[in-house]
Order: structure tokens, then sequence, then C-alpha cells
């Protein structure tokens, strides 16, 4: 047997390559005449669309007794050119399958046109039915979701965002959400954008009948493999009915405790009342009797409960209006520096010593300076009172600041007289005072009323003989958004 020529050993590898490539990689090809004749085929279009021999490609793709009206492969021929189409057809079982075909020319004389045409096609069956799947999942999901680019134009949207916010493609995010004409401030989606993080935030829109929209939204990153990022996909929750819940419970709260304090107004009424029939009846006693002492006596107890009443009757009406904080950004610190400055020389007069105590650093925090000022000033003035009236040595007032996780906390803590058990459990529930005719009992109400309007709540910790402290503690959370509700409010009535 002669050996084979050395010449003729890279063609038949060649050819040994050819035929295992064409037959064995993972998709179908199909060799076509001019008169759509199958020529040739590999395994994985035989398995897929069954016996091909003798038979016309849309015979065997389509099950069709005539060429197909939009013939990719006409078009190749015509043109001499790739074609990418996609199509419908039928595999062997009878089954609809979607596949997608890349065709290509082939000729011996390239020049005089193209002799045949390579069909290389894959099965999307799968991937279509998935990405419908995703595409009913996407609009259906009882959420907002948006994919913004990095001009933030919205480059998709869900069913639920499109209902609520109208018409949004291509469109900035900024401009659909908030009617703005400029990104937004503290945007998540732009910190995305920077560091490929997850972000998370409460925001109030305007949908498109013009209605706020409270809602909670997350920002991920649409990258591959930690690139840079191209798209952020934004994933928001409608929370409108459970911030008005939120505003409701702080209404409640604030009318709970105005009804709290009407029942001790009665109460302390009918006791001015009496000290007013008292000194009316000593006065025309008096008169009766021609007794000038008596009648001195008389006037007095009236002018005091005359003054009382009045006292009352402010304190009341100061307590008893109702409206939203006027919240804007301050230094805590600053509050306490101020009441410190304010009452350190009354205190030292009594031999108080008041300082202020301002833990670690205190960020910005949006409050009414107005209101916290009075509660600091009802507390420190309560706290100086309970130390004149204590008998220990070396009293002092200390009015603090601190933060604790997302709580931004005041303090004023005394070591005087304390608060006994019964007393303690009345101090925030009627017009109780223990400085006699000097109060109105009105000063710790004021306090609980201003502080509750602020989204906080405020507690007392305090032992007969061992000192007070009383603690205020305002969650950050709900300051922001009692200041986004406030500045929308303000925003509303300049348009107005």
């Amino acid at each position: 047997m002669k050996p084979e020529p050395r010449q003729d050993k890279p063609r038949r590898l060649t050819d040994m390559m050819y035929k295992t490539l064409f037959n064995e990689v993972p998709f179908n090809i199909a060799v076509i005449d001019r008169d759509f004749n199958i020529i040739e085929a590999n395994n994985s279009f035989e398995r897929h669309f069954g016996q091909w021999r003798g038979k016309k490609c849309y015979a065997v793709y389509k099950k069709l007794h005539r060429p197909c009206d939009d013939c990719p492969s006409t078009r190749v021929f015509e043109t001499g050119k790739v074609v990418v189409a996609d199509a419908i057809g039928i595999d062997k079982l009878g089954r609809q399958t979607h596949y997608v075909g890349h065709l290509i020319p082939l000729a011996h004389e390239p020049e005089k046109g193209c002799d045949y045409v390579m069909e290389m096609t894959r099965t999307v069956t799968g991937t279509q039915s998935w990405q419908q799947e995703y595409q009913i999942l996407f609009d259906r999901v009882p959420c907002y979701i948006t994919v913004i680019d990095r001009d933030y134009r919205i480059v998709r949207a869900n069913e639920a965002f499109r209902d609520n916010f109208g018409d949004v493609l291509n469109r900035y995010c900024y401009e659909v959400y908030k009617r703005r004409k400029s990104r937004c401030p503290s945007c998540p989606a732009t910190k995305t954008f920077r560091d490929g993080k997850v972000h998370r935030s409460n925001k109030i829109g305007t949908g498109r009948s013009g209605q706020d929209i409270h809602y909670s939204v997350s920002t991920s990153p649409l990258a591959r493999d930690g690139g840079q990022v191209g798209h952020v996909i934004e994933i928001s929750t409608d929370i409108t009915a459970v911030k008005k819940l939120e505003h409701d419970i702080l209404e409640a709260e604030r009318l709970g405790a105005v009804g709290q304090t009407v029942a001790g107004l009665a109460h302390s009424i009918k006791n001015i009342l009496m000290g007013l029939e008292g000194g009316k009846y000593i006065v025309s006693l008096g008169l009766k009797k021609g007794d000038s002492e008596m009648i001195n006596e008389g006037w007095e107890m009236l002018d005091r409960n005359f003054t009382k009443t009045t006292s009352l009757v402010k304190d009341f009406l100061s307590f008893s209006k109702g409206r939203l904080p006027v919240l804007i950004m301050v230094k805590p610190a600053d509050l306490v520096d101020e009441i410190v400055d304010l009452y350190r020389d009354v205190a030292a007069q009594s031999g108080i010593e008041l300082k202020a105590l301002i833990t670690g650093r205190i960020k910005k925090a949006p409050l009414d300076p107005d209101g916290i000022h009075t509660c600091l000033t009802n507390l420190v003035s309560n706290a100086i009172d309970a130390c004149q009236m204590g008998e220990q040595k070396g009293t002092e007032v200390t009015v603090g600041v601190r933060e604790k996780g997302d709580k931004l906390i005041f303090e004023v803590s005394d070591n005087g007289a304390g608060i006994d058990y019964e007393i303690k459990k009345k101090i925030f529930t009627t017009f109780f005072t223990t400085k006699g005719g000097e109060g109105t009992g009105l000063g710790l109400l004021t306090t609980r009323k201003i502080v509750q309007e602020h989204g906080g709540r405020i507690i007392v910790d305090s032992t007969a003989g061992r000192g007070a402290r009383f603690r205020m503690e305002f969650p950050r959370k709900r300051l922001i958004t009692l200041h986004d509700e406030n500045t929308r409010i303000r925003n509303n009535d300049n348009k107005a």
C-alpha cells in the first residue's frame, strides 16, 4: 500500500474538521439552492425539523406547499448580502417554533452572483416565552418601575408608573416625578451612577392629575462585570396611604392631648370659680359690716383668682393652637447653647449651676426652633424650681443633646427634689402643677404637644429626692417627612 501523499493530509484534515463542525455546532444549518431545495443540512437541523432530503425549505420549515411571502433567502439571492431575520415555523412534532436565522450567500464566482444560501438558525421559543413572562411581570408588578440612562431620561417604565405619571418615555425622570426643570437634590439615582451601589430614599412626587404621591424608592445599577453604570433601575412603592395614616395618628395624638387638657381645664376653672365666689362673698360681707380689712381680704382673693384665670386662658389658647411646626434646618447644639446662656444667670442667683452637654458631632436637623426653644425653656424652668425646692447642696441643671441611631435626643436633667410616682403619672395628663397658685399646669402639656407635632415623644425618669431627667426623642425620618410636607404646603400656598 502506497503512503498517502503529504500534500493530501492538510486537505483531509480540513474536510474532517469541516464535517465535524458542520454537524456538531449547537444550532441548525441548512444549504439551499435557487429553487429552494435543501441540498445539505446538519444533524441539529434534522433533529429539530425532521427529514429534509429531497424537500423544499418552505416545506420543511413551515410545512407549506409554496415559497414564503417574504422569503429572506430570496433577498440574499437578489443582493448577495447577509440577511438576519426571525420567523415562526413548525418543528418535526408539529409544534410552533420561533427561530432567528443568519442567511449567508455562497458563490463559486461571487462576481456572477449567489449560487446557494447557507441558513444558520437558532431556536428562541423558550427565550421569547421568558421575555413575554418578564414583560408581564414588569408591567403588572404592584409598584412603580423605571429604567433611566445617564442623562436621567426614562427609557422604560411599567404599567403602574405610566398609569400614575402619564406618557413618560424619553422624558427626564425629575420632570416626570417632580415637575422640576433640573435634577433633584440628594437624588438616589445619582448616587447609584456614582458608586454602583443600591440606594434608598423617601420622596414626594406629583401624579398626572397634580396629586401628591409619597413613594419609597430604591435605585439599583444595571451594569455588567463591575463596569460603568449605564442605566439605573428605580423601584418605587406608593406609600401615600401610609403617610396619610401617620399624619392622622399625629393629629389624633394632638387632639387626644387637647381632649385630656380640656378635662383638666374644667376642673381648674371650677377651682378658680370657687375662689372667685369666696372672694365675692367676703367683699359683700365686708361692705355690709363696713369692715375695710374684710373688704381688702376679699378683694385680694378676687384679684388673685382673676389673674390666675387670665393666665390660664392665655396659656390654653397657646396650647390649643393646632398647626404644623415650621421646620427649618438648624444646628441642635445652637438651641442648647441659647437656652443655657439665657438661664445661666437666673440659675446662678439661686446657687444652681446650669451647663450644656453636647455629645459628639450633632448633624443639622429640620426643627421648629421657636417650638424647641419653648420646650427647653419649660423644662429648664421646672428643673430650676425643682432644685430650689430640694435641700441638696451643689445642685445643677444640665441641658444636653445627642444622637442615638436614627434619633435626635434633647435632655434636661437636674439633681433637685425629684418627682414621686403618683405625681409622675399626672404631669402629662392634666393641668397639674407643684407651684400652687404660681403655675397653670400647662408647661409640660405644651411641651408634649410640641414634641408630638414634631413626630417625637417625651419621657421622664425621676425618683423623689434624686432629681429628674426629661428626654425628648425625635426620629430623624419623621422630621424629614414633616419638613418635606412643610415645604410642599408652603410651595402650594405661594402658587395660590
